[in-house]
């Protein structure tokens, strides 16, 4: 999450990155806005925000001020 992302995409978002791979990803449905990823780690991101839609919608409004972001558990398979 960046701080003061509105402008490009106007919608709560999330970056991710994986080894050469980008994508921007929307919260909460976790519709992807630009980029890519392989197949298995965007089923994984999806899955992330789905389980931690709360604090990233809480984490999306801090960002926005800007305030500092609170962190959030990564990801368990």
């Amino acid at each position: 999450m960046n701080y003061n992302d509105v402008g490009h995409h106007n919608r709560p978002h999330v970056h991710a990155e994986y080894q050469d791979f980008e994508a921007v990803f929307a919260i909460p449905e976790g519709d992807v806005l630009a980029g890519q990823l392989p197949r298995r780690q965007t089923r994984f991101v999806r899955n992330w925000i789905a389980e931690h839609e709360q604090e990233l919608m809480d984490d999306w409004s801090r960002a926005v001020i800007p305030e500092t972001l609170l962190p959030i558990a990564a990801y368990e398979r």
